[in-house]
């Protein structure tokens, strides 16, 4: 399940998001105003603004036979994104993010992300960050390999297919197979996980073909110190969870990050 291997890069690259966000305590001038010093700050590498008004889950409180559903509060969400629309900066009270569909390589990544970050923590000064995480989205499209004739199991390896991979199984058969694991890594890592069959919505639009999507998110909870961030992010960014095997596969399966 994890290498020690040197990076490579595939022509055919799998990833549809790259995420990173850093999660701190409760800023309220972040929501209080609009935040006009750091959109200046950012505004040359990010000229699109908008800002968004999001209802997130009830809270679930209570024991069994007494629960309590808890309407949360609406939290703002400012965005800034790229003339092109391929990176997107999310700030709330709460955390900072920057997203993109255009991962190429982690250099490439973590300049955008140092630069925002150097304007971001002057002007609202977090007393720590709470997460760190990194997020890779791949989403394995037979039809754009052109492997169509392949099944998960000739791609995937066991670990991740759960029943799927059994070869007395027909892939068809499933309506629904899936892995959602949380679990801990070495230097003080964790990982979620979600790997199995689904298939995409992009709007209005449902892509009909059944794809392999591999979610993984690598992250380190904690009272980290602001002047910490840069080492703990090349710390979530050194675990390798997903290499392809073999010459075949190569240009194929999951980019290495």
């Amino acid at each position: 399940m994890f290498f020690d291997c040197d990076r490579c890069l595939y022509r055919k690259n799998q990833l549809i998001e790259v995420i990173c966000q850093l999660r701190f305590p409760t800023i309220l001038s972040i929501s209080a105003k609009e935040p006009a010093e750091f959109q200046e700050a950012i505004r040359g590498d990010f000229p699109q603004y908008k800002r968004l008004l999001e209802q997130p889950a009830p809270k679930v409180s209570g024991a069994p036979g007494n629960l309590r559903v808890e309407e949360a509060q609406k939290v703002t969400n400012y965005q800034f994104l790229s003339e092109d629309g391929r990176w997107k900066v999310n700030l709330t009270n709460t955390f900072i993010a920057l997203a993109t569909p255009s991962y190429t390589k982690w250099e490439d990544f973590a300049a955008q992300l140092d630069k925002v970050l150097a304007q971001f923590i002057p002007i609202y000064r977090p007393a720590y960050f709470e997460r760190v995480g990194l997020r890779f989205i791949n989403v394995i499209s037979r039809k754009a390999l052109d492997i169509e004739d392949l099944q998960f199991r000739d791609l995937i390896q066991p670990g991740y297919l759960g029943l799927l991979g059994e070869e007395d199984v027909q892939e068809r058969s499933f309506a629904r197979s899936g892995q959602d694991i949380e679990m801990a890594l070495s230097g003080g890592c964790r990982l979620k996980l979600h790997a199995g069959p689904g298939m995409l919505q992009r709007g209005q639009k449902k892509d009909e073909e059944v794809k392999f999507i591999l979610d993984n998110d690598v992250f380190m909870n904690g009272k980290l110190p602001v002047n910490q961030c840069a080492p703990a992010l090349r710390t979530v960014h050194s675990v390798d969870v997903f290499r392809a095997d073999g010459i075949e596969l190569q240009d194929v399966i999951v980019h290495q990050h």
